[in-house]
């Protein structure tokens, strides 16, 4: 399973055997549609799923998800949360995001991929993949929304944002200011919690 192939990604290239592609909404960052038909064509297996607006800016055969679905793949299941993206500044429009929860048989929220929203559950998660940076966020919404959360354990998305000096800086925060077991996973390397 594959979230959000973006432009600041890269090692996805070539990729087969994926299960499924999830891409939480419309922003290059999260979906690179330059990028996307040759992974697709690489992984004629996997299911397609995207937030509503993604999903028809791309066309068969990308599934929509709202907030309510719940689907599965293998042995996951997948539930669509929150819908909207974080507000960039209140004269830019607010697009579709799809939070995803991805539970197993032992933890319904054993993973949060929430993209670009600040979308807070209402229930105990394990892992959150979690927006600690963006170009529209400022470090006291990524400490708020980590603390709102509260997972077990964190990991960063839009690390590509930052100038790697600068990192320590941010991610020190979020490790000092909350509870949460926030590491940042080594690129392009596996990490079991």
């Amino acid at each position: 399973m594959l979230f959000d192939p973006g432009n600041f990604s890269h090692g996805f290239e070539g990729t087969t055997g994926l299960s499924a592609i999830l891409i939480t909404h419309q922003h290059p960052d999260h979906a690179d549609t330059a990028r996307l038909p040759a992974l697709v064509d690489a992984n004629p297996q996997a299911a397609l799923y995207a937030d509503p607006q993604t999903a028809a800016q791309l066309g068969d055969p990308w599934r929509a998800v709202h907030v309510g679905d719940e689907f599965t793949i293998g042995h996951l299941t997948i539930r669509g949360v929150g819908g909207r993206h974080a507000v960039i500044h209140p004269e830019i429009p607010v697009i579709d995001n799809i939070s995803y929860l991805v539970g197993d048989g032992d933890h319904p929220a054993r993973l949060m991929h929430p993209g670009d929203a600040l979308f807070t559950p209402g229930e105990p998660v394990d892992v959150l993949a979690t927006p600690a940076a963006a170009p529209w966020m400022k470090i006291s919404e990524a400490v708020d929304y980590l603390r709102a959360v509260a997972p077990t354990h964190a990991v960063p998305i839009h690390q590509a944002i930052i100038d790697p000096s600068a990192r320590g800086i941010f991610y020190g925060r979020l490790s000092e200011m909350t509870d949460t077991d926030f590491q940042v996973l080594p690129e392009e390397s596996a990490t079991t919690f």
